[in-house]
Order: C-alpha cells, then sequence, then structure tokens
C-alpha cells in the first residue's frame, strides 16, 4: 500500500511517499480504507522530535491520528462494525510507528466511531482529536454542569470551536476570545 513516511526527525524534507506493507489485522482491530485523514498540530511537532522525551517513536514513522474511512475488514472478536461501515477515528497507538496518512490503517476498535452519516469524509476527519480534546477537558477536567458559564480561549480554533459547541449542548454559558 502507498504512504507517507518518515525515517529520521525534521522538517518537510524527511517526508516521503512510497510503498509500505498492509498492516496486519489484530482481533481486536478493524482495517479501515483510509477516505480522509486529517493533520494536527501534534504531528509536525513528533515529526519534528519535539516529543521525543515523551513519546517512544519507532523508524520509519506512519504520521497522523485521525481518520474517516471504510471497514474493509474486522478482527475476529469484533462485533460492532462489519465491511462497508463508514467510521472515524482517533486511532493512536501507544508508541508512534504506524498513522492515518497511509491506504489503509488496522485500528483497536475502541478507537472508532460511526462516521455522522450528515459529514463528508474530509469533515468526519477532523473531529476525533480536536473533538475528544474538547470534550475531555469540558466533561472530565472540568466537570461542567449545566447552567455553569465557560470560558474558551481560542474559540475559533479546532479545539475550541468544537468546545463551544459541546458546551452550549450540555447546557453551560460560553464565552470565547
Amino acid at each position: 500500500m502507498k504512504a507517507i513516511t518518515y525515517r529520521s526527525y525534521g522538517g518537510p524534507d524527511v517526508l516521503e511517499y512510497g510503498d509500505v506493507p498492509e498492516p496486519k489485522l489484530g482481533p481486536d482491530s478493524v482495517l479501515v480504507r483510509v477516505v480522509a485523514a486529517s493533520v494536527n498540530p501534534v504531528d509536525w511537532k513528533i515529526q519534528a522530535g519535539y516529543l521525543d522525551g515523551v513519546l517512544d517513536v519507532v523508524f520509519p514513522v506512519i504520521p497522523g491520528w485521525d481518520v474517516a474511512g471504510v471497514v474493509e475488514r474486522v478482527g475476529v472478536a469484533v462485533t460492532e462494525f462489519a465491511p462497508g461501515d463508514e467510521v472515524i477515528g482517533y486511532a493512536r497507538e501507544d508508541m508512534v510507528r504506524r498513522g492515518t496518512f497511509a491506504e489503509y490503517v488496522a485500528a483497536p476498535v475502541r478507537t472508532l466511531a460511526r462516521k455522522p452519516a450528515n459529514l463528508d469524509f474530509a469533515q468526519a476527519a477532523g473531529l476525533p482529536l480536536a473533538g475528544l480534546t474538547a470534550y475531555q477537558a469540558l466533561t472530565r477536567a472540568l466537570e461542567l454542569k449545566p447552567g455553569e458559564t465557560v470560558l474558551v480561549h481560542a474559540a475559533a480554533g479546532g479545539v475550541g470551536s468544537l468546545a463551544v459547541q459541546i458546551a452550549v449542548a450540555l447546557g453551560a454559558r460560553v464565552i470565547g476570545t
């Protein structure tokens, strides 16, 4: 299969496009044919080596964590999805090596959800990392309750714009900067 990879830390000049082996499918994983993948700030920070002290990196790396695509095959223990299902996912592994900037990604079933029918694949691919960040900040870290007021800095950015919508859906009053 084709994929974007890099074999060492660096800038855009270290990126390569070429053939890599198709990922193997574990019992609790789903093979997704990638239709769209999004780029997040963490992608270039990992590639530049800025997170070397906190993330294990195995070269060559296929970057990317967000994906929207179609299920090709499911592992033997997977009952939640079937071939043909449209899914989105935050397909991050414990170590950085096999990401979503490829034709196929083997994603643990726990990292996937059904693609919202009202979004195209490109729109849906932008949801996982930013959406989870916003949701977890509001519900886990802040434990936001209906009627409370929350200040969202960078409310027009990826995480911020989703945080505003999630906070409103939770019944909060939102002030954005």
